[in-house]
């Protein structure tokens, strides 16, 4: 299996940018099961309707990348949190990697 290191790291980086609405959800679609696609659109909508209420446009947010911790709890697995610092805030992004055909897929992906 190939360094799920650049793996999580653009996905956290898309799943971010997906729910501040800069980037279309449909382009995570071959990284991510259907569970956590469905889990990601339910996601999409309520910061959409938020952003409405508040009259705020989607856009680009402004944040980086901080320190990636990886775990192997079995073989094929990855378990891992990926820090996003932001102006604001920092955030936890936790997400569970499976091994399928030679890549890794996100079976879970949960923005703390």
């Amino acid at each position: 299996m190939p360094d799920p290191e650049p793996l999580l790291i653009n996905l956290t980086r898309c799943v971010i940018e997906v729910l501040a609405g800069a980037r279309e959800l449909d382009q995570l679609a071959r990284w991510v099961s259907d569970d956590v696609y469905r889990h990601l659109l339910k996601r999409v909508v309520l910061s959409a309707r938020a952003r409405a209420v508040k009259g705020q446009k989607a856009q680009r947010p402004a944040f980086t990348i901080g320190r990636v911790t990886i775990s192997e709890p079995r073989d094929g697995v990855i378990e891992a949190v990926v820090m996003v610092h932001s102006k604001v805030r920092v955030r936890a992004v936790a997400l569970r990697l499976e091994g399928m055909d030679q890549r890794w897929r996100a079976s879970a992906i949960n923005v703390l």
